[in-house]
């Protein structure tokens, strides 16, 4: 790792707030259907799909669907969650929903600082008693609540010093806060894939993670989400905590393997058969990033070199666009 000069280092992180902000995905669908929402992720519930993502200033809108293919959509001012209702003003990003003793919970950015909102139902409303974020040392963004067999719950997420570097803590019970005497950092952005461009200010975000016949992968994305080579990794460590191993076979999805610039920040979940699938986003297009269309795409564990260490395979041939036909919204 490079020292980065106090000055250039704050220069930098302001650069890609700034960028963030103004590239925020305000643009639901084209004519012909295709969704565009970043960050994406997919909560399946009671024989239904929840599709939620980066598209709103005002919060988070969602998405219904019964097959992955077709999804409806929501009123124009129908959120899932708004702002004043929960915490923020801005930089609504990177939502994870998820069940957890009977209600829905909402994980997500706001204000670069990571909130948790709750709900009855996974279309929302999500509300706040108390509009706060949890408290951490430094602005923090793109939050995965990840539950261990134990019973200990965790916080990956993404702390903005130096880089954009994932950390992982463990969560008090009412998921409300952060034990800081236990957070750890687990990946930082290093290696030739995950710095093409070659800056001071790394990029690794978006973390997601599986528990996997013992062991844990951390699912990550690397480079500048306006980078043609944002890309998907991941990393196995024996611990929640690590010492995360990044594999030799990352990354597992890039424009290189998919044909589409721009691939990353997701989260796996089942469809109805079972089977485990990945929904990320692309860029618009060749030429430009935003607004980031939305893609899922088959994955699954394989058997690796090492035994009981598999690895994971994306099979590029199922890739496959969202799509509504329910009419844009204006």
């Amino acid at each position: 790792m490079h020292k980065i000069i106090p000055s250039v280092s704050i220069l930098l992180l302001c650069l890609i707030t700034s960028c963030r902000q103004n590239t925020q995905e305000q643009a639901t669908e084209n004519s012909a259907g295709n969704l565009f929402l970043a960050d994406p992720t997919i909560f399946p519930d009671n024989g239904t799909y929840y599709l939620y993502g980066t598209n709103s200033p005002e919060g988070f809108r969602v998405y219904t669907s019964g097959d992955l293919i077709h999804w409806s959509v929501p009123a124009q001012d129908s959120l899932a969650l708004r702002k004043g209702e929960s915490y923020g003003e801005e930089g609504f990003w990177a939502p994870q929903v998820f069940r957890h003793n009977g209600q829905y919970y909402m994980a997500y950015t706001a204000n670069e600082n990571i909130a948790i909102a709750v709900s009855n139902h996974p279309a929302g409303p999500f509300r706040q008693n108390k509009l706060a974020p949890i408290e951490a040392p430094t602005r923090q963004i793109d939050p995965y609540v990840f539950f261990d067999d134990d019973g200990k719950i965790y916080l990956y997420h993404v702390r903005l010093a130096g880089g954009n570097r994932i950390f992982v803590a463990e969560m008090t019970g009412d998921l409300m806060a952060i034990k800081e005497e236990t957070a750890k950092e687990c990946i930082v952005a290093a290696s030739e894939w995950e710095n093409t461009q070659k800056t001071d200010w790394t990029v690794a975000e978006g973390p997601t993670v599986l528990k996997h016949n013992g062991l844990y992968y951390l699912f990550y994305s690397a480079n500048d989400f306006r980078n043609i080579d944002y890309a998907v990794g991941y990393a196995v460590a024996h611990s929640p905590y690590g010492p995360w191993e990044k594999t030799t076979d990352s990354p597992i999805i890039s424009r290189h393997l998919i044909g589409y610039k721009g691939t990353g920040h997701g989260d796996f979940f089942r469809d109805k058969n079972g089977d485990r699938k990945y929904v990320f986003h692309i860029h618009y297009s060749d030429t430009t990033v935003s607004p980031r269309r939305t893609a899922v795409i088959s994955a699954g564990f394989i058997p690796g070199e090492e035994p009981g260490k598999d690895r994971m395979q994306i099979d590029t041939e199922t890739l496959f666009f969202p799509t509504s036909n329910t009419g844009m919204l204006k």
